[in-house]
């Protein structure tokens, strides 16, 4: 009879097929959030860090309060999104309807990508003078520098989604005799969805940083503007307050898409 030194007992291999799927933490966000709050707390409160150049973050959230109680907050904030939502939405459908475009017609792509890629690169703010003289000082040149800036994005992130769609399935289309619309409505949109949604995601928060950027060139009223004017009267806590304010409204735009995503991708 062999013995077990000769055949040792045989253990259970451990799962490796995870596919590197994300595990939920719900509460590690929070807890690293907390520490780092009440790690700069503390450093304010030991006086390493001076009030006037670093305010508090007790400070922050009574400036963040008072300003959200006598309307000024609001008032800033509908300033902004009333430039933020029409530039978005103008420059990712033109973005949509380019990239796509590009992505499924050899022509369109031979003929756009050029164009974008020399003019992607370009800072979209260095063009709001231009877009001054073009559409005045008011509204519209604010809007067509968000829309500018968002469209560029939308257009790489539609076209390159369109390449990341498996060409065997399109060919298993071709070859069953599907119709082009067919293929392209079954096959390579919902393939591509992923990558147009995680674009959405870029330039939603470029749209945000255009605002901010093109309200501290050329407006009275808007996040950018407040913060500017906090700034040059030093008013630091105020300041971090509409920081404040930009993180929170980053966060319930990102919130919105994620929900538009888990909506859109529930095949997934």
């Amino acid at each position: 009879m062999a013995s077990r030194e000769t055949f040792p007992e045989r253990r259970p291999v451990p799962f490796r097929g995870g596919g590197f799927n994300p595990t939920p933490r719900r509460l590690l966000p929070w807890i690293v959030f907390a520490v780092v709050i009440a790690a700069w707390q503390a450093a304010s409160s030991a006086g390493l860090l001076p009030s006037l150049f670093m305010p508090s973050p007790l400070t922050v959230m009574r400036a963040l309060v008072e300003l959200w109680l006598d309307g000024t907050l609001m008032e800033h904030v509908m300033a902004s999104l009333k430039r933020i939502v029409p530039g978005w939405l103008i420059g990712t459908g033109a973005g949509l309807a380019v990239g796509l475009a590009m992505g499924i017609f050899s022509a369109a792509r031979a003929g756009g990508l050029p164009i974008v890629s020399a003019l992607f690169p370009i800072p979209k703010i260095a063009l709001l003078p231009l877009l001054i003289l073009w559409f005045g000082i008011g509204e519209p040149s604010k809007v067509a520098t968000i829309a500018l800036g968002v469209f560029f994005p939308t257009v790489i992130s539609a076209y390159s989604a369109c390449d990341s769609v498996p060409r065997n399935l399109i060919r298993m289309g071709q070859s069953f005799g599907l119709p082009a619309t067919d293929i392209v409505a079954k096959i390579l949109l919902p393939g591509a969805m992923p990558g147009i949604l995680a674009g959405f995601r870029i330039s939603a928060s470029v749209a945000l940083l255009l605002v901010v950027a093109a309200e501290m060139i050329g407006a009275q009223h808007g996040i950018g503007a407040f913060v500017l004017t906090a700034g040059n009267l030093m008013q630091t806590d105020q300041l971090l307050a509409g920081v404040v304010m930009l993180s929170i409204l980053g966060l319930l735009i990102s919130w919105g898409l994620g929900m538009v995503e888990r909506s859109v991708l529930r095949w997934r």
